[in-house]
């Protein structure tokens, strides 16, 4: 194959008719018509002499060429995306920059605050757009529309950015007035009924089944392997909503330190160590390569590190 003959935007067609497996969305996510996709599939086809992707009882899949090729494709055009990006005389004192971040609602509730905070002294016109892990998805944020993506990750992508912003232990949290607070162990936890929170990933959410104990996340696979478990009466995914229903028929709710450190000194509220080992969680951020050498970006990052130094 010459490579004179390639075409870019052929590249890019095939990027992202790879990552979405259908015409019409490959279309959509690059605003063009779908015949003019079609026609760019064809053309690649001729090109690598492949079908790049074929027809399954599941809808369209990569051909093992194509597959090979994913990878390979993506990695060329992320770094000539990166090597395009203009200068950046970035000013905090004057710009009026909307940094885009998705947070979980345990970063949100725990950074978020101390960030905004920060930011707001140095630099007032810049704004803060967060966003949930429903609203994004990886692609997203490897495409730099998200700046960037704060939560607990267990699996991603090789070609993101991404740093530790701390490590943290976990802690039960109770009414003031429960009569377990004085004879608090692990017989009176198991007794007890439970709010489950959330470790929320990307991507829209699937209702909780409380026998899939993986699933349940750190808690429920720390009791399992003591050879117990617990009584969930309600499953959330906000924090928030969790702190609060400690307050109504004596649940417990078991979540990360720095979020029940928000209500240590509320008097409706008692903090205890958990009565059985769990491991600690790491929070991170990550970024897209596109990004990294970005001067505005580099100066966000800074500041969420920052601020979760002073968490």
């Amino acid at each position: 194959m010459n490579i004179n003959k390639i075409d870019l935007n052929l590249l890019i067609y095939l990027d992202v008719l790879l990552r979405e497996k259908n015409v019409t969305r490959a279309a959509n996510q690059l605003n063009i018509t779908q015949p003019a996709m079609s026609n760019g599939l064809k053309r690649l086809r001729t090109l690598f002499n492949d079908p790049i992707l074929v027809r399954t009882s599941d809808g369209m899949a990569p051909t093992e060429r194509s597959q090979a090729l994913a990878p390979v494709i993506r990695k060329i055009l992320l770094e000539l995306e990166e090597a395009l990006q203009d200068e950046d005389n970035f000013n905090p004192a004057t710009s009026d920059r909307v940094f885009r971040l998705m947070a979980s609602d345990y970063a949100a509730s725990t950074l978020v605050p101390t960030l905004l905070s920060n930011i707001s002294k140095i630099a007032p016109h810049i704004s803060i757009d967060i966003m949930t892990p429903s609203d994004i998805n990886f692609h997203d944020v490897e495409a730099g529309k998200v700046d960037m993506a704060i939560n607990r990750f267990e699996e991603l992508p090789q070609s993101f950015h991404q740093k530790t912003l701390w490590r943290d232990s976990f802690t039960c949290l109770l009414a003031a007035n429960s009569p377990m607070v004085n004879r608090f162990g692990l017989q009176s936890y198991l007794r007890a009924k439970h709010i489950w929170v959330s470790k929320t990933g990307f991507g829209v959410g699937v209702g909780m089944d409380p026998k899939d104990v993986q699933k349940l996340g750190w808690v429920d696979e720390a009791l399992a392997k003591i050879g117990e478990k617990r009584t969930i009466k309600v499953f959330t995914r906000n924090y928030n909503v969790a702190i609060q229903l400690t307050q109504q028929d004596q649940l417990i709710a078991t979540l990360p330190s720095k979020a029940a450190m928000r209500f240590e000194d509320d008097p409706h509220y008692t903090s205890l160590a958990p009565p059985f080992e769990i491991p600690d969680i790491e929070l991170k951020m990550i970024w897209s390569p596109l990004l990294h050498h970005d001067a505005s970006h580099i100066w966000f990052r800074q500041q969420v590190i920052e601020a979760a130094s002073s968490c």
